[in-house]
């Protein structure tokens, strides 16, 4: 077994070599095989900023998985959360908490009118899985319709809500079916228009219901911008059309905002762009950028009336910790105090826009750039005529290049996401787009 030397003085810091070594001796890495793992060690941060411990420095375009909202360390978070621990480090969560109901208020101050309770999970897998049980037992029904091109989290049932490949190997919950949702770029549907794209794949949602039977279907559960995914922002009128069919058949209609809620989008929720009420909407890590473990599902009154006097079977041991629900006053109060939900909204409009479409008039590698707010994509394609994805070995030179050029980048498939700290400056974005440009002209080469 690696261990880890533990000495404390400045010239004894461990150096990224030994904590790798101790990492990989010791830890049980996610989805990785565990023999080629090779995790970068990092030793801190500050905002937008993170470095390792040989003190190279990185701008964080990753936001780590897309959560640091806030950036790193932001003082009045980590102040609340010390003094929170100072005074109530944890309570069950059967007590009352001044500070898990205050951080219910925030949240649901948020949301749209007429979801007025939270019931808190550890994190967004939970988060799913619960507002799957709770759209099953209040309408009887077993189904969970979901799309291919989705991620909803790691545990039972949301693993196989999840639309990619971690679903396959993980095939053990019950009553799960898939459909694509609108993606233009690649569409299923042989659209030629925003338009087409969203009646038809409106369409075919539709006739799988009708297909499996809509008294059969408890929820439709859609994140509402898919991230990991590809960050494909709906088309205009398909997530009202989503809610009309959800009416039309008497389905429960769950928005994963668990990666584009909380100020990513330029919007507290990404469902704020788009007019639609859904009755569950699941949240985690964007609401206090992930510095304490915390997720939730904010609740329709009708949903939540159903268990008035009804026991609702489900409960976490630390639903509501105190350290998270302190981290999360402080975060919102700081979002709205400081501006950083119209800072997103800004850097997305008058900065990325503009910057990754200037990138992509440049290299012939970028299919397409999508995306809102500090949530973006480079679609890579190999071929822009045959729309040919740039494969994996070129997507691994291109990360590491990155990685050398001081830039943390968010990769996924054939993309690379664009997803900086919603703290992010103007300076900062344009020092991002630089080491990009630079890397897909190394690329080119």
């Amino acid at each position: 077994m690696t261990t880890l030397d533990t000495r404390t003085t400045t010239d004894a810091d461990p150096t990224n070599a030994e904590v790798a070594a101790a990492d990989t001796g010791s830890v049980f890495h996610s989805w990785s095989a565990q023999g080629s793992v090779k995790p970068l060690p990092l030793a801190g941060g500050s905002g937008s900023v993170v470095w390792d411990h040989d003190g190279k420095r990185y701008l964080d375009f990753s936001s780590q998985l897309v959560f640091t909202n806030l950036g790193h360390q932001h003082p009045k978070v980590v102040a609340a959360i010390i003094e929170q621990a100072q005074t109530l480090t944890t309570v069950a969560p059967a007590h009352a908490n001044a500070t898990r109901a205050r951080a219910a208020e925030l949240i649901t101050a948020r949301a749209p009118e007429g979801l007025n309770k939270v019931f808190f999970t550890n994190g967004g897998a939970d988060a799913n899985e619960n507002a799957i049980r709770m759209a099953r037992l209040t309408t009887g029904r077993d189904k969970i319709i979901s799309r291919y091109r989705s991620y909803h989290g790691n545990t039972g049932a949301a693993v196989v809500a999840t639309g990619d490949w971690r679903r396959i190997p993980n095939e053990f919950a019950r009553s799960h079916v898939h459909v694509f949702g609108p993606y233009l770029y690649r569409t299923e549907f042989w659209a030629d228009s925003p338009e087409q794209e969203s009646s038809r794949a409106l369409h075919h949602l539709e006739r799988v219901i009708q297909a499996e039977g809509p008294s059969t279907v408890a929820a439709i559960l859609l994140e509402t911008i898919p991230g990991t995914a590809g960050i494909m922002v709906p088309p205009a009128g398909y997530l009202r059309g989503v809610r009309e069919i959800a009416d039309r058949y008497g389905i429960v209609l769950i928005l994963d905002e668990v990666m584009a809620g909380f100020g990513r989008t330029g919007h507290w929720f990404a469902l704020d762009a788009f007019d639609v009420r859904p009755d569950l909407i699941t949240f985690a890590k964007g609401v206090n950028s992930g510095y304490v473990p915390i997720g939730g599902v904010i609740i329709s009154d009708a949903i939540a009336h159903a268990f008035d006097e009804r026991v609702f079977p489900g409960g976490l041991t630390y639903s509501g910790h105190p350290l998270a629900a302190a981290s999360i006053v402080a975060a919102l109060t700081a979002m709205e105090d400081e501006g950083v939900v119209v800072n997103a909204a800004t850097i997305g409009a008058e900065h990325l826009a503009p910057g990754l479409t200037a990138l992509a008039d440049q290299h012939d590698v970028i299919g397409e750039v999508r995306g809102t707010g500090v949530f973006w994509a480079l679609e890579l394609v190999s071929d822009r005529a045959t729309k040919a994805p740039l494969d994996a070995a070129a997507m691994g030179r291109l990360k590491s290049d990155l990685l050398g050029l001081g830039l943390l980048p968010f990769t996924a498939d054939n993309r690379l996401h664009v997803v900086p700290p919603a703290i992010i400056t103007p300076a900062e974005v344009e020092q991002g787009l630089q080491i990009i440009d630079q890397a897909l002209t190394n690329l080119a080469r």
